[in-house]
């Protein structure tokens, strides 16, 4: 049967028409490869493919972002703490990942960030020991890190920090990563995975794989928004479902041997006014010496991460009182003037890390976080473990392996797998920006947010609230979030929901729960109107 011809590469808006366009396709063509998950690992997995000439589809039970891959602590990161643990290799590629995405593929997602360590007396680790660390970690870095770390003195610390603790200060190191919006640079790889000729639709959930003499060759799925069932055929499946890799895997074989560790990662958000950091700052739990950090992050101070087993169901995890306490206390420790309690807390979340168990560690922190890529006899390969910074890397592992079941593919060269590393994902491409709104300093700064946060492709929301001056007010009054923006994320972004617009495509819940709960009508009646048109059903299969 000929297939109709794929649509043409280059940016393209993840549409209502092109998620019904795309479920059509699901159902009436086959694929080379197709994505189970539509978190960092997935997107990453579909765009490189993609690049490299196959034919895939990419599937998510949720809004893509929805699980761990929107609950991080939105940190592009070397990983420092892991040269305690000798993972010399995971940081150099930590680091060099970490410079090709600030400096290439997401300068506008990806922003220097500053940290300051403190030492105190009665750390596990010295200044001197630090100090060590930290020349490695630079010389790993090949010496392109933003800028060098430098040694304070605890009159300085207390200068450029003045609330934090001055009682048994030694000192403190500044180094330097960076950070990120960890859902919309999900978003916008699959938005390249798209550009690149995938197709990729949120809300499908797997029902059951399809076998021919117990080989996969494709999946029975479900719409949850058109409510009908349809089937994918696919000569490899990937399954990037994170948290959920082993349930997936159970699906193919019900006895199989669970291969994650889940480890559970707590953050708070706190007004900055209360804490009065200026810095992203490192700190070392009272209770067990854990690292946490405490980021600036706007008019928010961002506190975290835990990190606990977890033996529930993915789809029940959440912020007990436990962990809560435990955040505050580190903070109140090092910050005595905060005094925070519960009642201070504007917004938490709560992801699972889905750790390769692999290694026999005790502690959850010392389980490593590389990649552990599995294949089952009927084909299935999944993928456990990896890092938001490295997940080009993980995606190019897990494509190379594809690539094995389709020797005819010949357009997978060297050439085409060097793609994923020199081509900027779709906010990312530097254009002049020219017919900017300068005519009033409040437009400016808004149109400066736009371009932060999309990049090459902010001058598409502004144009949304040029022809329509309603949509330029904020979402929330006292954040920058505008209803514009909330349009552009249904009619260009594949928003099927007010939570994926207040949690994901803008952050307004994460930074005050209390502020999502009383817009979120509002928000349902401008958008209800654009996503009508999603009624229309895909054919039965």
């Amino acid at each position: 049967m000929a297939h109709p011809a794929p649509p043409p590469r280059g940016p393209i808006a993840l549409s209502p028409a092109l998620r019904r366009a795309n479920l059509a396709r699901l159902a009436s063509e086959s694929f080379d490869l197709l994505v189970i998950g539509g978190g960092i690992n997935g997107a990453g997995i579909a765009r490189d493919a993609a690049l490299r000439g196959l034919r895939v589809a990419l599937v998510e039970k949720g809004d893509f972002a929805s699980g761990t891959s929107s609950r991080s602590s939105k940190l592009i990161h070397g990983g420092l703490r892991y040269l305690e643990m000798g993972d010399f290799r995971l940081v150099r590629e930590a680091c060099k990942e970490r410079d090709r995405l600030r400096r290439r593929l997401a300068p506008h997602l990806v922003k220097p960030l500053p940290f300051l360590f403190p030492v105190y007396s009665g750390d596990p680790v010295g200044l001197f020991r630090l100090g060590l660390g930290m020349w490695a970690y630079d010389i790993l870095a090949s010496m392109r890190n933003i800028k060098m770390h430098r040694r304070l003195s605890p009159r300085k610390v207390a200068s450029l920090e003045p609330g934090l603790k001055q009682d048994g200060l030694k000192g403190a190191e500044i180094y330097y990563d960076c950070a990120t919006d960890d859902a919309r640079l999900t978003l916008e790889t699959i938005m390249g995975a798209s550009g690149e000729g995938a197709v990729v639709v949120n809300y499908v959930n797997l029902l059951e794989f399809l076998k021919d003499a117990g080989h996969i060759v494709g999946a029975r799925l479900h719409d949850e928004q058109s409510a009908q069932a349809l089937e994918v055929r696919a000569k490899v499946v990937v399954n990037a479902t994170g948290p959920w890799v082993d349930e997936v895997r159970r699906l193919d074989d019900p006895a199989t041997r669970p291969c994650l560790r889940l480890t559970k990662g707590v953050h708070l958000v706190v007004p900055r006014a209360r804490v009065g950091n200026r810095f992203a700052v490192v700190l070392r739990s009272p209770r067990d010496h854990r690292i946490l950090f405490v980021i600036p992050w706007e008019d928010r101070t961002l506190v975290g991460t835990t990190d606990t087993d977890f033996s529930g169901s993915p789809d029940a995890v959440g912020v007990e009182p436990g962990d809560v306490a435990y955040l505050l206390e580190a903070v109140n420790a090092f910050f005595p003037d905060a005094r925070l309690v519960p009642g201070d807390v504007v917004g938490c979340f709560a992801g699972l890390r889905p750790l390769a168990a692999n290694d026999g560690a005790i502690d959850p922190s010392a389980v490593s976080r590389e990649e552990r890529i599995i294949e089952s006899p009927s084909g299935l390969i999944s993928v456990a473990g990896g890092k938001l910074t490295t997940f080009r890397l993980v995606a190019q592992s897990v494509t190379d392996k594809v690539l094995r079941f389709l020797p005819r593919k010949t357009a997978a060269t060297a050439k085409a797998r060097r793609r994923s590393k020199n081509l900027p994902l779709p906010g990312g491409v530097r254009t002049a920006n020219g017919n900017r709104a300068r005519s009033a300093q409040q437009e400016a700064a808004r149109d400066d947010y736009l371009s932060q946060r999309y990049g090459a492709r902010a001058p598409e929301v502004m144009a949304l609230m040029q022809h329509n001056a309603d949509l330029a007010s904020p979402i929330v009054a006292g954040m920058p979030y505008t209803k514009g923006e909330a349009v552009y994320a249904v009619e260009a972004e594949m928003a099927q929901k007010v939570e994926d617009i207040l949690r994901r495509r803008t952050l307004v819940e994460v930074r005050d729960q209390d502020a999502a709960d009383r817009v979120a009508r509002e928000l349902e009646a401008l958008i209800a109107p654009l996503l009508r048109s999603r009624e229309a059903k895909p054919p039965a299969t």
